[in-house]
C-alpha cells in the first residue's frame, strides 16, 4: 500500500487502473473510463494507482471520496481538450498524489477555472504533483480546506494557485514559476477571516500579462482575506510585488526572501487593520515596504527587523507622487523599528503623506545611502510622530526633513529640534 502520511485518506486497498482497462500510451481519451473507476473506488474506499505512462483524459469528475495516485514525474495525465480536466464540485476527502497534470496549453471549456478545479471540498490534498501548461489557472479551489504541498507548478497563463473562500487551507513547500498573472492568490468575495497558511514556497518569474498597476504580477497576493500567514517563502522576479495584501486584516508577512520585485516588494494596502511585516529581506525593487492608504481605512501594524536595499525608483508604470525609490512607507498607527535600509533613491523611510499621518514611530533604524533619510509629513492638522534613535549615513538631501506633500519645508531635523511642530518629536538621531 502506498504511504499516505498522517491524517491522509487511508485506502481499503490500492487498485491498479490498468486492471480496469485504462491503458498508458493509448491515443484515445480515457476520461470517461477514469471517472467511472473513481466513482466505483469512492464507494469502497480504494486508492486508484495509475502506472507510469501517458493517459489522455478530458472531463474527469472527482467524486466525494477520491484517492488517485501515480509515480511522480512518470504518470502523466494530459488534457485532451474540449471540456474540463479534473473537476470536483463537492467532496469529503480528495487526494491527488504523484501525478503529472499537463494542460498542453489547450483552452479549458465547460466553465473550468483551472486544470484542477475544486469547490466545496472539506479536505483536499494535492501532493508531489507536477501541474503545468494551463490556459487559465493551474489549481483553483473555492470553499476548500486541506493542503497543497510539495508540488511543482509552472506555465499557467493566469495564476499558479487561486484559492478563494478557503476553509482551512495550507499551501506549503511548492515551487511555482513562469505564470502569466500571479503565483499564489488567496482571495475572498467579501472582507473576512480566512486563515490560510502560505509557507515555505518558492515563487519566481511571475509576469503581469493582464496589465494593470498591481492586480496582476504578484508572487503571493492576499485580497480581502484576513488572518493569513505568509512566511518563509523565497520570491524572485515578480513583475509587481513579492507579497501584496489588499484589505487583509491581521495579515502576517514574516521571514520572506524577496529579490527582483518590479514594483513595491511587500505591500499592505487599502482597508487593512493589524498587519505585521517583520524579518523579511528585500533586495532589488522599485520600492521596499508599504503600509498605507489611511484614506481608505489602512491602519495599525508593525514593521520591524526587515533588511531593505537596492531600490531603483524605476517601476513598471509612471508613478504618482511621491514616486518609487522608498525603503519603507507608513501612514497610521504603525511602529517602524529595527529595520536596515540601504540604497533608497528617494526616501529611506516615509512617515505619512499630506494629512494622512497618525501615531507613527520610527525608532532604532539604520539608513544608509538614501536621497533623504526620513521624510515626515508636517502639513496642518497632521497626527503625531516620534523619530528617535536612528542612524542615518550618506543621505544626499538631508537626514530628517519635514514635508508638505513633495516639498521639503524644514531644515534638517536631525541637526536641530522640531520646535513649532507640537505633535512631532525628533531626538537622539545620528547623522553622518
Amino acid at each position: 500500500m502506498a504511504g499516505l502520511g498522517a491524517g491522509a485518506l487511508l485506502p481499503a486497498r490500492t487498485f491498479a487502473a490498468t486492471s480496469a482497462g485504462l491503458n498508458p500510451g493509448s491515443p484515445d481519451d480515457q476520461g470517461k473510463a477514469l471517472t467511472a473507476l473513481l466513482q466505483k473506488a469512492s464507494q469502497t474506499g480504494d486508492q486508484i494507482f495509475l502506472q507510469p505512462g501517458t493517459y489522455i483524459v478530458t472531463g474527469v469528475d472527482l467524486p466525494a471520496r477520491t484517492n488517485l495516485a501515480g509515480i511522480p514525474g512518470t504518470t502523466r495525465l494530459v488534457y485532451g481538450g474540449g471540456g474540463s480536466f479534473l473537476k470536483a464540485s463537492s467532496g469529503a476527502q480528495i487526494r491527488l498524489s504523484g501525478l503529472v497534470i499537463d494542460g498542453a496549453n489547450q483552452p479549458l471549456a465547460g466553465g473550468a477555472k483551472a486544470l484542477v478545479d475544486a469547490a466545496n471540498v472539506t479536505r483536499i490534498v494535492i501532493e508531489d504533483c507536477d501541474v503545468a501548461a494551463s490556459a487559465k489557472n493551474a489549481i483553483a479551489l473555492s470553499q476548500c480546506g486541506g493542503s497543497i504541498r510539495n508540488n511543482r507548478i509552472s506555465g499557467a497563463r493566469d495564476a499558479g494557485i487561486f484559492a478563494s473562500q478557503s476553509t482551512g487551507l495550507d499551501i506549503t513547500a511548492n515551487h511555482v514559476g513562469a505564470c502569466g498573472n500571479g503565483g499564489i492568490l488567496i482571495f475572498r468575495d467579501a472582507q473576512g477571516p480566512d486563515g490560510t497558511i502560505v509557507s515555505g514556497n518558492r515563487v519566481e518569474n511571475i509576469r503581469a500579462d493582464g496589465g494593470g498597476t498591481g492586480q496582476n504580477g504578484n508572487g503571493i497576493n492576499v485580497f480581502r482575506a484576513g488572518n493569513v500567514l505568509v512566511s518563509n517563502n523565497v520570491l524572485k522576479n515578480c513583475a509587481f510585488s513579492a507579497v501584496r495584501a489588499n484589505a487583509g486584516n491581521n495579515v502576517q508577512i514574516i521571514g520572506n526572501n524577496c529579490t527582483g520585485s518590479g514594483e513595491m516588494a511587500l505591500y499592505s494596502e487599502f482597508a487593512f487593520e493589524g498587519a505585521v511585516i517583520a524579518n523579511n529581506i528585500v533586495d532589488g525593487a522599485a520600492s521596499g515596504i508599504s503600509m498605507v492608504n489611511f484614506d481608505g481605512g489602512g491602519r495599525m501594524g508593525t514593521c520591524s527587523g526587515n533588511v531593505v536595499r537596492n531600490l531603483t525608483a524605476i517601476g513598471p508604470y509612471p508613478a504618482d507622487a511621491p514616486g518609487f525609490g522608498i525603503g519603507i512607507s507608513v501612514e497610521a498607527d504603525i511602529a517602524v523599528t529595527g529595520n536596515v535600509i540601504e540604497n533608497a533613491a528617494l526616501y529611506g523611510i516615509k512617515l505619512g503623506w499630506g494629512p494622512y499621518m497618525r501615531n507613527l514611530t520610527a525608532t532604532g533604524n539604520v539608513i544608509r545611502q538614501a536621497g533623504t533619510g526620513i521624510y515626515v509629513s508636517v502639513v496642518d492638522g497632521v497626527g503625531s510622530a516620534i523619530v528617535t534613535d536612528n542612524i542615518i549615513e550618506k543621505a544626499v538631501r538631508g537626514g530628517i526633513l519635514g514635508h508638505r506633500w513633495m516639498d521639503a519645508v524644514t531644515k534638517d531635523l536631525a541637526r536641530q529640534n522640531a520646535s513649532g511642530y507640537d505633535r512631532l518629536i525628533v531626538e537622539r538621531n545620528i547623522l553622518s
